[in-house]
């Protein structure tokens, strides 16, 4: 199916704005507005569309961490109030089929637990104790019940077990033996064993029961109408965790615990959704053909035959977050094409795919990736709104209606800063002609008759996409006086599963052509010095930004960020290793070592001359330490100017605590600065 596009393609260099151009007599974003953001996430709207409670974000500058508590926002005339409130994390919120209750899972005694709260007297009581965190929270039809997922400690059988200590004595910590593949994640380091199951509580309290055991993960419950069975994702083949992505429908029979399989293809098969009627589930999917990018379908199963179809066949983009309209004859969803983030519908008898809303996300703060929520009821669409100027407002929408925007949650902060505008650039590829999209941030107070420094900044994934929204990050570069160009080369998603996979195993490919192919349509611009170029990127982007420095000397200074260096030590270390040496390689390590050696950027490392900072969180488990590492030994024995830049703590996600975001993007302004990039901009 053919997707809407902008009435005139653009072609190489064409400018087009995104948004109005700012006044003058105001400061631009600086580092400490960054504490002051507040964004939302996860609306869900109540059973009669009548009220939305959400959840407003927002950054502790005291503990320097992200908090979250809960509002409600009457959708005919926008009045809010809060529902909880402090500094602890409220989050998951979902309504009770009558409307008169919400629960949702709170931090406020120090661990996360389930919550209810009535609306109509206010009251709240915290449901339980529980030892893990509770996830995917769900109301049973009659509300008297919550499913949910929750991990369960699964220590297993020691190897040995020592002598008893005499009493008083100080051992050393016992060993901890590690037996599964997937024994550490990133973000929540070295795991206890244990397996993922479901458990239902009773809605006024009580102790929960587990309704699934065995060691398999199962999660993403969702009630039958008739209350008596829960339908959720799991793999509980033999070998299963050897199947990375493989997944299945499955049926739970609460009073006997029976469980049956309701799909079986290979890929996988999640998020499901359960029909007005309770006839049809609705889920997210695909066949498995062993590429690194794979569009998820919308499909919908009939529970009486068992028999299941794809609603998006011809849709060649990612569908996500499906719901059911009111009257059970279609679904909404969100998707992203060519960077920008929409809600669409599609009726149970397929064809015509309609754009409901072309501003969903906003919830991504950092770098101008996805990322939104949204819910369904009573033939309307709460979500989060992001546009270039703003993070995630709350938004309601109705089939053919327009949206409206229900909330304006940084009009204090953003109303009184001069923004970098962003600006759509189509180039052509110097490799093959392909189009490609990027942005560029222009800086604030912008003068079309001066220089200025340029940063590439590139995104990582590599299957991820960029687009016009709101990024704090870039906006500091901007406003440290860079024009900022940020692109989606080849891999990147949102433009189709073949422009995806033009990267499959050989990444990073002709990215680099891509990237160099804007760099040139901006420089033709004239209003950038070519003399300043400089050049970062973060994950796959610390990858293409090392690849760079590489293959060409026109940067003045580069800075890469949580690497991959080597492939071969990457794919043998990091914590999804069993995904990344199935679909992005061609064999393993030492079957495929020259397609592994020809891809890392240490293999061009003694090409390298340019001035070139690492950066890297000291707990991330996704690219290991150890990656930036090889590269920062391998610059200092060739006597490059290098540095290591080492954040304790983080994970991968370094901008998961906003000091961490800061100091990620202000070392980087500081090692450019070191090389010519102080007195951003100069008359020609």
């Amino acid at each position: 199916m053919r997707l809407p596009l902008p009435a005139a393609i653009l072609l190489l260099a064409t400018l087009q704005p995104v948004h109005a151009a700012e006044r003058d007599d105001r400061p631009p974003f600086q580092p400490m507005d960054v504490f002051a953001l507040q964004w939302a996430n996860h609306p869900a709207l109540s059973p009669d569309g009548r009220r939305i409670v959400y959840e407003r974000c927002f950054f502790d500058v005291m503990k320097d961490l992200r908090r979250s508590t809960l509002w409600l926002i009457d959708t005919a005339n926008g009045e809010q109030r809060p529902l909880t409130g402090g500094m602890a994390n409220d989050g998951q919120a979902i309504w009770s089929p009558d409307g008169r209750r919400i629960a949702y899972v709170s931090t406020s005694d120090g661990s996360a637990q389930i919550h209810v709260r009535w609306l109509d007297g206010g009251q709240s009581a915290q449901l339980t104790q529980l030892g893990e965190a509770p996830e995917d929270l769900v109301w049973s039809p009659d509300g008297k019940w919550l499913a949910f997922a929750m991990r369960v400690p699964d220590a297993g059988k020691p190897i040995a077990e020592l002598p008893a200590k005499p009493e008083g004595a100080e051992w050393a910590p016992a060993v901890r033996t590690i037996d599964r593949l997937i024994y550490r994640i990133d973000g929540g380091g070295y795991v206890d064993p244990g397996y993922t199951q479901l458990f239902v509580i009773a809605a006024d309290g009580g102790t929960p029961r587990p309704v699934t055991t065995g060691r398999y993960d199962a999660g993403q419950p969702a009630w039958t109408r008739d209350g008596k069975a829960l339908i959720f994702s799991s793999n509980r083949r033999d070998g299963w965790e050897y199947e990375p992505l493989e997944s299945e429908l499955y049926r739970v029979d609460l009073a006997s615990g029976e469980v049956r399989a309701l799909s079986g293809r290979k890929g996988p098969d999640a998020r499901p959704v359960v029909s007005p009627d309770g006839r049809l589930v609705a889920y997210l999917g695909f066949d498995d053909r062993g590429l690194g990018s794979q569009n998820e379908h919308l499909y919908v199963l009939d529970l009486a035959s068992s028999r299941s179809r794809d609603l998006t066949p011809a849709f060649d983009r990612a569908v996500q977050a499906p719901g059911w309209d009111a009257n059970g004859k279609g679904l909404y969803f969100a998707y992203d094409d060519r960077g920008v983030s929409h809600i669409g519908h599609v009726a149970l008898d397929g064809g015509r795919i309609d754009t409901v809303a072309d501003d969903f996300g906003g919830t991504a703060i950092g770098r101008p990736y996805p990322g939104g929520a949204m819910s369904v009821a009573a033939g309307r669409v709460a979500y989060t709104r992001g546009t270039a100027e703003r993070p995630a407002d709350v938004a309601l929408v109705a089939r053919g209606g327009a949206p409206r925007v229900l909330t304006d949650l940084n009009a204090n902060l953003l109303d009184h800063r001069v923004l970098g505008s962003v600006e759509t650039l189509w180039v052509k590829s110097s490799a093959d002609g392909r189009e490609i999209e990027g942005w560029v941030v222009r800086p604030p107070h912008f003068d079309p008759a001066k220089k200025y420094p340029l940063l590439l900044e590139i995104h990582g994934g590599p299957y991820e996409n960029y687009g016009p929204r709101f990024a704090p990050e870039t906006q500091l570069y901007a406003a440290a006086g860079f024009v900022v160009l940020y692109m989606n080369p080849r891999g990147s998603t949102s433009y189709g599963e073949a422009f995806a996979n033009l990267i499959q195993n050989a990444y990073p490919s002709q990215d680099y052509d891509d990237l160099m192919s804007g760099v040139d349509a901006l420089l033709a611009k004239g209003y950038v010095d070519p003399a300043r170029l400089y050049v970062t990127g973060g994950s796959g982007g610390g990858v293409l930004t090392a690849w760079i420095v590489g293959h060409t000397g026109r940067f003045r200074a580069a800075v890469v960020a949580k690497p991959v260096i080597n492939w071969s030590s990457f794919v043998l270390t990091s914590d999804l290793y069993p995904v990344f040496a199935r679909y992005w390689f061609p064999g393993l390590p030492w079957e495929k070592p020259e397609n592994y050696a020809a891809r890392s950027p240490i293999t061009y490392v003694g090409k390298v001359n340019t001035p070139t900072m690492l950066i890297v969180g000291e707990a991330d488990h996704r690219t290991p330490i150890g990656e930036a590492e090889q590269f920062y030994q391998a610059l200092k024995l060739r006597k490059v100017d290098t540095a290591l830049v080492r954040i304790p703590e983080a994970s991968h996600t370094i901008n998961r605590r906003p000091s961490n975001l800061l100091a990620q993007v202000l070392n980087t302004i500081g090692w450019f600065e070191r090389y010519g990039a102080r007195g951003m901009s100069t008359t020609p």
